[in-house]
């Protein structure tokens, strides 16, 4: 089981990130393949919602149906100020200590709560890492919760559904450069505009 992990550093980074981000920039290619700098920024709308949940052990609300793909096009007014807020209050429900004890759901799957929690961190610092690499921007989270996320993905059995095949890294490498190669992603990665 993993001790809870604080997260407020690193979803006040991601939100500074995602608050500098212009609409120019939205249709802008990210280091996850499937997704635009937009589809992205709607991904983290519905997830910070949903970890925030999570760590509450509440359910979706009665009749939610399956979101669909992560699409710019979804992505409502007022983002920049909104999934900030949201990062904010879903790093707050997650220094509960209660939240990282017994059973909750991710969406709509499963998890012991700690996996849960770290599942939400890693979504917040690497996809943190992927909008700022996207849009030049720096981005430099918590170390203590990069290693955190390291050694939690360390321990889980590769998943082709969440993670490419890992890219090798560099031993001297940043702990932050570790982390993204285990999620599949080049840390040298830059977007060709």
């Amino acid at each position: 089981m993993h001790a809870p992990v604080d997260f407020r550093h690193a979803a006040r980074d991601t939100g500074a990130v995602i608050a500098r981000i212009r609409d120019d920039q939205l249709d802008w290619p990210t280091p996850s393949p499937e997704y635009t700098v937009g589809d992205l920024l709607d991904h983290m709308d519905g997830l910070s919602l949903e970890y925030a949940l999570s760590a509450r052990k509440s359910a979706l609300p009665p009749g939610s149906e399956e979101p669909p793909p992560a699409d710019a096009a979804n992505l409502a007014v007022g983002w920049r100020e909104r999934i900030p807020n949201q990062l904010t209050a879903l790093a707050g429900a997650w220094a509960d200590p209660a939240a990282w004890e017994g059973e909750t759901v991710a969406g709509r799957v499963p998890l012991s709560a700690p996996e849960a929690g770290m599942f939400a961190l890693d979504e917040i610092i690497v996809h943190g890492w992927d909008l700022a690499r996207s849009t030049g921007q720096h981005f430099n989270p918590d170390p203590r919760a990069v290693q955190a996320c390291a050694e939690f993905l360390l321990e889980q059995p590769r998943s082709p559904e969440l993670f490419g095949p890992a890219v090798q890294v560099d031993e001297a490498a940043s702990p932050l450069d570790q982390l993204v190669g285990l999620t599949g992603r080049d840390p040298a990665w830059v977007p060709e505009i």
